[in-house]
């Protein structure tokens, strides 16, 4: 079932990756993050908890994948966990795209930026062989204020339409957001995109090995060393990164 936008224009069930601030309870966090899906198997928003004062960084969030399914879905669930990295090109093709992501995020030029996501996932998807996928790109990020906490929308996929929608300002500065925060964002939904294209997924959850796949096409795009990724466990089946043992390349 696919519902329609909220009131803010929002759609309640792609794929998302967000931020949730509250001085309560600080869990899902860390460049890329999910929280407990809102619609059962076709949701997985992916939100961050702080504090409506909090300003911290994205990049020190925690990142916290999904509960395994009981029983549906659980052998998908495993081939995705279990599926580490993904094949990458062999040319610069997706790099030279990436500079122009940067160019176009650095003069907060929409346009440009629009122009330039849509290369690069045209790019990425004529290498992985997989059907185009759409992009939009918006303004200031959905914002959802609560008496304790607030949500706020970094990006979504709709499977249905293949469309992937990235904000590029931040919801209460309106601060045009940082080069390595928006790529994130691209490439966790384009792997979204993937798992239902290219590995034959029915759902698309955020496991390990998820993380591990956008990890690895985020650093060859942006040209960067990749780091391993360390895990914790956490409740209920979860796992969250170590970012101290990560930062730290082990030991």
């Amino acid at each position: 079932m696919h519902r329609p936008p909220d009131s803010s224009g929002t759609q309640r069930d792609p794929y998302r990756i967000g931020v949730t601030r509250s001085p309560f309870r600080a869990r899902n966090v860390e460049c890329i993050c999910s929280f407990p899906r809102a619609i059962r198997r076709k949701v997985r928003p992916a939100w961050v908890r702080g504090g409506q004062n909090s300003h911290a960084r994205i990049e020190k969030r925690r990142m916290l994948t999904d509960a395994p399914p009981r029983r549906a879905n659980r052998a998908g669930f495993l081939e995705s966990d279990g599926i580490k990295t993904l094949d990458l090109p062999r040319d610069g093709r997706l790099r030279l795209i990436t500079k122009s992501i940067a160019t176009a995020i650095g003069a907060g030029a929409s346009q440009d930026l629009h122009r330039a996501c849509q290369e690069f996932l045209d790019a990425a998807c004529e290498f992985y062989q997989v059907p185009a996928c759409g992009v939009r790109v918006l303004a200031a990020r959905p914002l959802r204020v609560r008496e304790r906490w607030m949500t706020e929308l970094f990006g979504d996929y709709a499977p249905e339409t293949m469309l992937i929608r990235v904000w590029m300002r931040t919801a209460v500065r309106k601060d045009v957001t940082s080069f390595g925060t928006f790529l994130s964002t691209l490439c966790h939904e384009f792997c979204h995109h993937l798992d239902f294209q290219k590995l034959g997924l029915h759902d698309s959850w955020h496991t390990r090995g998820f993380y591990e796949r956008a990890a690895t096409l985020y650093h060859h795009a942006r040209d960067t060393a990749p780091k391993q990724l360390f895990w914790v466990p956490a409740p209920g089946g979860r796992w969250r990164i170590n970012w101290p043992r990560t930062n730290r390349g082990g030991g």
